[in-house]
């Protein structure tokens, strides 16, 4: 049941052609809807030439749509998380606390990029009142990073490499993470070294 009614609303986005496009990338930044990433490669296959300004379309769209989360948890707080995310939102908001307790701004990059819920931080980060303009700068960069992989996979590859566009990603997020990882495990031991020679 609810794989024909995801069916049915990507076949309705891609109807719509961009405004489609853009209102599926907008939605799923709070609420549960197609991820935008098929009616993006549909878009892309159909016609390559313009696979970036769709991808700029679907990163544009799904920022503000991440605004809408962050403030649908900024005002509903932990009822409004437990409305949308009824089965296991105690887990779910739990583990993007921790998330947030060790990576700060970066988990919110990792959720945009990674095929990890991103509705799911965009309202807990309201919540956990995260500084707004962090959380859009992480969000508007991990999201447009993953939709323009996907566009321009698909530009360059096309239809032979549809199938594996979500283990592509899935692989570059790993690099990303363990690169953003080193890089912050660096940055606070640096700043441990400082503070203890400063002493």
């Amino acid at each position: 049941m609810i794989s024909e009614l995801f069916v049915s609303m990507t076949k309705f986005f891609e109807e719509h052609g961009i405004w489609g496009l853009a209102l599926n990338s907008f939605v799923e930044s709070f609420f549960l809807v197609p991820p935008p990433d098929l009616v993006l490669s549909i878009m892309d296959l159909a016609k390559p030439e313009n696979s970036l300004f769709y991808a700029l379309i679907c990163t544009i769209a799904s920022a503000i749509g991440g605004a809408v989360g962050y403030a649908i948890g900024y005002w509903g707080g932990r009822p409004a998380f437990n409305f949308f995310f009824r089965k296991g939102g105690k887990e779910k908001f739990e583990a993007v606390e921790n998330m947030y307790g060790k990576y700060g701004s970066f988990a919110v990059f990792f959720s945009a990029f990674t095929p990890v819920p991103y509705k799911v931080f965009t309202i807990a980060s309201g919540i956990l009142n995260m500084n707004f303009w962090k959380f859009m700068i992480a969000s508007f960069f991990g999201r447009g990073l993953r939709f323009f992989i996907v566009s321009l996979v698909l530009m360059f590859f096309g239809e032979s490499v549809k199938k594996y566009i979500e283990p592509i990603i899935i692989v570059l997020t790993i690099i990303v993470i363990i690169f953003y990882i080193v890089v912050y495990k660096k940055r606070h031991s640096f700043i441990k070294t400082d503070e203890t020679k400063k002493e």
